[in-house]
């Protein structure tokens, strides 16, 4: 039966596989125009930190010259590349949560049971995922716009490979931790367990030099974390520049990730195949 199936894979087209993809797409498209309330959670926080916090702080935390900024900035520009990771990270942990919510309805047997390739069926549900939060990520950076905080005309394009970087490597993510989630009812704990660690031990709500200044413990995690990388490639790329660094990182994080990811969706050798779940 599995030598029938392979042979049936070997056989789709480009335009099937692509068919796929489009159907897998519009589904979470679809998912996401329904669910509002996600959509206006997902620029309510980082608004907050944009409008409130950042209004408090400017007063108290000033930004001197650091690369890729050629001026002193105000806070609420140096903190929003920072929110928009913010956005992809929080919709990445969404993105594990319809899957453990698919999982216990059934509808993941329903996809993973397809003819198609199991690690091209995840890819597109991730590239779906990515596609949303880009979404999100442009309808945040138009407000910020009419607020005052604009970045250079070029950079609204050149951070768009960058947005699909660390998409991809949250949305991995949280597709890796969505195969350790046994019930929805966890999802809670862990979303505090990843985001608030990830969000503030970073570089997006405060320059590492300044870290390194009061704990050098907190700046050597902030270094270990794949967060601060993909904060920095955003905030580069929107100044039309390249963190080589933080660009390596990303991509080596997105591939184990997504490794982990497929690996644990592999009946025959992950995670789920040891609960029997689907």
């Amino acid at each position: 039966m599995s030598q029938a199936l392979a042979t049936r894979q070997r056989g789709f087209s480009l335009a099937q596989y692509l068919i796929c993809l489009r159907g897998i797409t519009w589904r979470e498209a679809l998912r996401f125009v329904h669910q509002r309330e996600r959509f206006l959670s997902a620029l309510v926080r980082p608004l907050v930190w944009l409008f409130i916090f950042a209004a408090g702080f400017r007063q108290i935390l000033g930004v001197s010259i650091i690369p890729p900024y050629e001026t002193y900035v105000l806070y609420e520009v140096y903190v929003t590349p920072g929110l928009i990771a913010m956005i992809q990270l929080f919709n990445g942990m969404q993105s594990s949560l319809s899957m453990v919510y698919d999982r216990e309805m059934g509808n993941m047997r329903m996809l993973l049971v397809s003819p198609f390739p199991r690690w091209f069926l995840l890819v597109s549900k991730l590239l779906a995922s990515t596609a949303v939060s880009i979404l999100q990520v442009y309808a945040f950076l138009l407000i910020a716009y009419f607020w005052g905080v604009q970045a250079p005309t070029q950079g609204y394009a050149t951070v768009l490979p960058a947005l699909v970087l660390v998409g991809l490597m949250l949305g991995a993510l949280g597709m890796l931790l969505s195969s350790l989630i046994k019930q929805l009812e966890n999802f809670a704990g862990v979303m505090n367990f990843v985001i608030f660690p990830m969000f503030f031990a970073s570089s997006a709500l405060y320059p590492l030099w300044l870290v390194q200044q009061s704990s050098p413990v907190v700046y050597d995690t902030c270094l270990l974390n794949p967060f601060t990388y993909g904060v920095e490639l955003i905030r580069f790329a929107l100044y039309a520049e390249v963190d080589w660094t933080s660009l390596a990182v990303v991509g080596v994080m997105t591939a184990i990730f997504l490794a982990g990811a497929l690996i644990a969706y592999d009946p025959a050798r992950g995670l789920l195949a040891r609960r029997g779940g689907g």
